[in-house]
């Protein structure tokens, strides 16, 4: 890992362990989840949002008075929104990624849960997740929730990612192992 990588990962880390430790403190783990499942989508559908956390050419005081009202409006638990304005004071707001998966990871802990990846040709239904999720929780003993995904070049099958194991059985992937098994033979 690069060092400006590790070092954002550990502010993240840090934000993260404070934000869990306070929201568990005070029995508000549902909603602490609930504020970062809506941040995360947030985030992921807006550009602009992006932006606000990833440019330094916005000042503290306008980065603050943003996301303020960005929480208000989201209608986020005032401890998401004072640690995002804080975040923003210091000049943080650039890990807000980081620190949404790092307690994402902590919450489902706390839950005896594990997150499984899933990429597939073609979105799953609800049947089919349901499915993949009592398999992956026979084989890992715990509960797991599906984080899936579509991608169509993967022309049929799943990729999946449990903890550090991956499972690809994808076409995508058994056409280019035959064609390595074929550049191997001739």
């Amino acid at each position: 890992m690069s060092e400006p990588a590790s070092i954002s990962s550990g502010i993240a880390a840090r934000y993260a362990t404070a934000v869990f430790e306070l929201a568990n403190d005070a029995n508000s783990l549902a909603a602490l989840e609930s504020d970062i499942d809506a941040l995360d989508a947030a985030i992921t559908g807006s550009a602009d949002l992006k932006g606000l956390l990833a440019s330094p050419i916005y000042s503290r005081d306008d980065q603050a008075r943003a996301i303020s009202a960005i929480a208000a409006q989201m209608g986020l638990s005032a401890l998401t929104a004072n640690t995002l304005t804080l975040m923003a004071q210091k000049r943080r707001l650039f890990v807000v990624p980081q620190m949404i998966a790092n307690i994402r990871a902590r919450i489902a802990a706390a839950k005896g849960e594990m997150t499984a990846e899933v990429t597939s040709a073609t979105p799953l239904s609800p049947d089919q997740a349901g499915k993949l999720a009592a398999t992956l929780k026979a084989r890992v003993g715990k509960d797991v929730k599906l984080k899936t995904a579509v991608d169509e070049s993967l022309i049929g099958g799943l990729v999946v990612k449990l903890g550090s194991t991956m499972i690809d059985t994808s076409v995508k992937a058994k056409l280019a192992a035959l064609q390595n098994a074929m550049k191997e033979v001739g």
